[in-house]
């Protein structure tokens, strides 16, 4: 009697209507946490590589853009506050001649460049884990044979036309 209030009672578990359920909020943090982690989880492996060319490539502008936009604005600063003693020693004031409307729009270029890196980049970051979510939602989808979809021609003699009336049928079977 004591034993039996400890006891739990046998569960079955059928093999059958047990499935794994893959899941779009795991594949969404999974993405969110490590870029291209949600692809691997649903084994879309050959999307990592253009996830992280992507981020590779914007990378690389953010950089170029950033430095070359630091260039000008110093250079900038210099001719514009006239500080003759850096004339010399800065290599964009002598290439621009000490023309602050170049240099200005040098700036204004490249900032409007980096700027616009940074917002390709957090694009690139929410579209991957857009698209690992719908790929998980996705991952059970039927594509079988017996699906099918086709247009076909058609002709069509309603009661009151007096000539056949083309068009187009479409036919779809589950």
């Amino acid at each position: 009697m004591l034993l039996s209030s400890e006891s739990f009672p046998q569960t079955v578990t059928n093999s059958e209507d047990s499935t794994t359920f893959h899941s779009p909020k795991k594949a969404a943090i999974m993405s969110a946490a490590l870029p291209g982690l949600g692809q691997a989880y649903n084994k879309k492996y050959w999307k990592i590589p253009i996830i992280y060319a992507g981020f590779g490539t914007l990378i690389y502008f953010i950089q170029t853009n950033g430095s070359e936009y630091r260039n000008f604005k110093n250079a900038y600063n210099i001719v514009a506050t006239g500080d003759t003693a850096s004339f010399s020693t800065n290599e964009y004031v002598v290439r621009y001649n000490r023309n602050i409307n170049q240099l200005q729009e040098g700036r204004n270029y490249y900032r409007r460049n980096l700027e616009l890196s940074y917002i390709l980049t957090g694009m690139l970051y929410i579209l991957q884990i857009i698209d690992a979510s719908v790929d998980a939602n996705l991952f059970d989808f039927d594509v079988s044979d017996d699906l099918t979809f086709r247009f076909e021609p058609m002709t069509s003699n309603y009661f009151l036309a007096s000539k056949p009336t083309p068009g187009i049928t479409l036919k779809y079977r589950f």
